[in-house]
């Protein structure tokens, strides 16, 4: 796979982003509906890191992040439908319905969550890393995390094992700028995250998250560098969240101009541009793919409704490997 990017990149750049786009506005609402309960965290304005990493990646690598979770899931290949489920608690869910919106998973196409505990995937990451690596497959395991959880003591001691046995892990750390409400510059005296990286003697460095080009030339760089032997490649995602923390977030710690800011940088508009003032495709095709996409989304809320609820007596199934597990009572 080459790190050059082509018409093709971003006619699927656009398809893939308008999708991730679509899915989250609409899950926005059907939240405000009382539809999806639970907690409820979208990625809008983050969408060109997702981009990124389709387009940089192979299906095998892994990927594993916060509760963020849902566009990097459509990323990876799952569908509108499992994952609309999934947020509606049905059965055809990713996750049968009993993981929700924090808790996407599709072991087939190697997406392993979906984690609501800040920072634990964090070292879960290296551990599969370790896996990979044991097993030789070449695959990397891509560990997210945003920068609220680069201040958890276990990134450190994931850090140090991982570069002291050379795992095959990307760490990524999406920095949005905002743990939840409180800002990086009032958490961390050190605002240039990647930094943290270098004390391990990790090959570390930034990316304009705000960018699907510079997240699919970095990544795929350091994937590079990865399956070649050398250890983990630490990577800061320096992105935007347009809408609050979860949909409970009233958002009074920024300002309105801050966010126009980022949104006349928008990935979205900034792949369409380029498509259309290089002549790649028309507006007509334009036309058809968001035709396509809303089709999609409209689809996948009609499945999602029309789909059963898991049965009480499937709360035990899927918790522990050994079916007769003694200490569960059914």
């Amino acid at each position: 796979m080459a790190a050059r990017i082509t018409k093709k990149t971003y006619l699927e750049w656009y398809e893939l982003i308008l999708l991730m786009r679509r899915f989250e506005e609409k899950s926005g609402m059907l939240y405000g509906q009382q539809k999806i309960r639970g907690f409820c965290h979208l990625y809008i304005g983050q969408e060109a890191v997702a981009a990124g990493i389709y387009s940089a990646l192979t299906p095998d690598d892994i990927i594993i992040t916060a509760y963020r979770d849902h566009a990097l899931a459509l990323a990876k290949g799952l569908t509108a439908d499992e994952c609309m489920a999934e947020l509606f608690g049905k059965r055809t869910g990713c996750s049968k319905g009993k993981g929700g919106s924090m808790h996407f998973f599709d072991k087939e196409k190697k997406f392993y969550g979906g984690h609501g505990i800040v920072g634990a995937q964090i070292p879960m990451g290296a551990g599969i890393a370790f896996a990979e690596k044991y097993n030789d497959t070449k695959n990397v395991c891509i560990t997210m995390f945003g920068d609220g959880a680069a201040r958890q003591g276990a990134l450190h001691e994931t850090f140090n094992m991982a570069m002291t046995w050379k795992l095959p892990v990307v760490f990524i750390v999406e920095n949005n700028f905002y743990a939840m409400g409180t800002s990086v510059e009032r958490t961390s005296n050190m605002e240039d995250l990647y930094k943290l990286g270098l004390a391990y003697d990790m090959p570390s460095e930034p990316v304009d998250g705000m960018s699907p080009e510079d997240c699919h030339k970095k990544l795929y760089k350091a994937a590079q560098h990865v399956r070649k032997g050398n250890g983990p490649y630490f990577l800061e995602v320096r992105t935007y969240r347009y809408k609050g923390h979860s949909m409970s977030d009233p958002q009074k710690y920024r300002t309105k101009e801050e966010v126009a800011s980022y949104k006349a940088l928008d990935p979205l508009v900034h792949v369409k541009e380029t498509i259309l003032e290089k002549k790649w495709a028309s507006e007509s095709w334009i036309k058809e793919i968001n035709a396509k996409v809303k089709a999609t989304v409209e689809a996948s809320v009609e499945f999602a409704e029309n789909s059963p609820f898991p049965d009480a007596s499937e709360i035990y199934e899927d918790v522990y490997m050994q079916h007769d597990y003694p200490f569960v009572k059914h």
